[in-house]
């Protein structure tokens, strides 16, 4: 009984935050004449390109095969899809009658022209930490794309989470708008914070949010999930058998790849392909911000009798590896040695999905393979799903959590491995 008195009690709060909350909404800021696109400083539209290119706005904002900055990628989020926007400027489907107040509210406080409340999947809960100077130059940036005349699609909510109202309760509860405070870090690390808190919004994947899917605080890039990944954790202890140092993050960021840890797959892929175009000293800051909030490795003592595994099991797993896996991640009879484009494996025992608590990435590697996001060079990976059952990719993972990681296998990877393959391959 308490907890529904409880649940009644939140609710209610809710809404009569909403309430309040919409009945201070600002209003719509007038539309203007789209502005030519030579009106704006060749300099200050080159700065624009490299800042979407840190926030990777293309990501949600391109559908595929679509135009650039069009919209329309679906974004899944627990409570059901919400489309990316047209933010071309085409003056009736895009942002190219807004002025650039109404850009820099749209930003800070999640607000369209009209003064309709945007759905937090468009972070601005990290953008409202970017400065004047750089909105501006993002507004340039966009303001001098192609227009592309496109509607995206309104977004797949069920009741109430379509009622955009509640929204403004949400944000007058959850969003700290503002710029937050120097720490003193010194130029470099207030840099690199100010883009992985700001721009790069890295929390939005990697903080774990509650039951208001807002992100906790106390768990700041402690590690989330995002379309069947599990984001590891960027800060306190890493889960890997040894610490990143700011050169791999640095390589990892802007070329998908870190020799000593893995590969960037899933959503990360193509935050890596986009990242490659932002400036190398921006990448370097980002780096040693993410260094600095780590406090060593999360390594479990070897403990291979914590689930017992048969040993006909585990004799299964390595004679599978050996004809699937090892001819590539065994290259030379090393245990994986990589280059850009190679046939050469990563090095397993280094593999951050190989020790990670769970083993959702291992199954999403080895069922969907790594294909380089659009064609570029990288480390590819035949994916298995049509080859190897999923009993079959279990006794794989067992022999090389046991015999690599020199850990307990993971708990009910059977049942885990049928769950993904049920769900598809997740693009991005």
């Amino acid at each position: 009984m308490k907890k529904v008195l409880l649940s009644i009690a939140r609710l209610a709060v809710l809404v009569v935050a909403a309430f309040f909350a919409f009945a201070l909404s600002p209003a719509e800021i007038d539309a203007i004449e789209r502005p030519a696109a030579d009106s704006f400083d060749a300099d200050l539209v080159a700065k624009g390109r490299d800042l979407a290119a840190l926030g990777n706005c293309l990501t949600c904002h391109q559908s595929e095969g679509g135009a650039p900055y069009a919209g329309g990628y679906g974004v899944e989020t627990p409570v059901g899809t919400i489309y990316g926007s047209n933010i071309t400027p085409d003056p009736e489907t895009g942002i190219g009658r807004w002025s650039k107040a109404a850009f820099v509210r749209s930003m800070r406080e999640g607000l369209g022209r009209e003064g309709e409340h945007l759905y937090p999947a468009f972070p601005y809960t990290h953008f409202t930490r970017v400065t004047d100077g750089d909105l501006e130059a993002l507004y340039a940036f966009l303001m001098t794309r192609q227009a592309v005349a496109k509607t995206v699609p309104n977004p797949d909510l069920p009741f109430p989470m379509n009622v955009r109202p509640l929204l403004a309760a949400w944000k007058l509860l959850f969003l700290d708008e503002g710029a937050a405070p120097s720490d003193g870090l010194g130029d470099e690390l207030e840099r690199g914070r100010y883009l992985v808190d700001g721009l790069g919004h890295c929390g939005a994947c990697h903080t774990p949010r509650n039951l208001f899917l807002t992100e906790k605080t106390d768990a700041y890039l402690r590690g989330g999930e995002a379309s069947g990944w599990a984001n590891p954790p960027l800060a306190g202890d890493i889960h890997s058998p040894s610490p990143w140092t700011a050169v791999q993050i640095a390589t990892y960021l802007d070329g998908g790849f870190a020799e000593a840890h893995g590969v960037a797959a899933g959503p990360m892929a193509e935050v890596a392909a986009k990242l490659k175009d932002a400036p190398a000293a921006d990448i370097s800051a980002m780096a040693a911000y993410l260094v600095s909030l780590q406090t060593g490795v999360a390594m479990p003592s070897a403990d291979n009798s914590k689930t017992a595994t048969p040993s006909e099991r585990i004799a299964l797993g390595e004679t599978l590896y050996r004809g699937a896996c090892a001819r590539c991640h065994e290259a030379n009879g090393q245990r994986g040695t990589s280059a850009p484009g190679s046939s050469q494996g990563l090095p397993l025992a280094q593999s951050t999905a190989l020790h990670a608590p769970d083993g959702r990435n291992f199954a999403q590697f080895v069922l969907h393979g790594v294909e380089a996001p659009n064609g570029e060079a990288g480390w590819p990976m035949p994916g298995f799903a049509d080859l190897l059952t999923d009993e079959q990719i279990a006794a794989i993972a067992d022999y090389l959590r046991h015999e690599l990681a020199q850990q307990s296998v993971w708990d009910d990877m059977s049942e885990r491995i049928a769950d993904i393959r049920s769900q598809g391959e997740v693009a991005r």
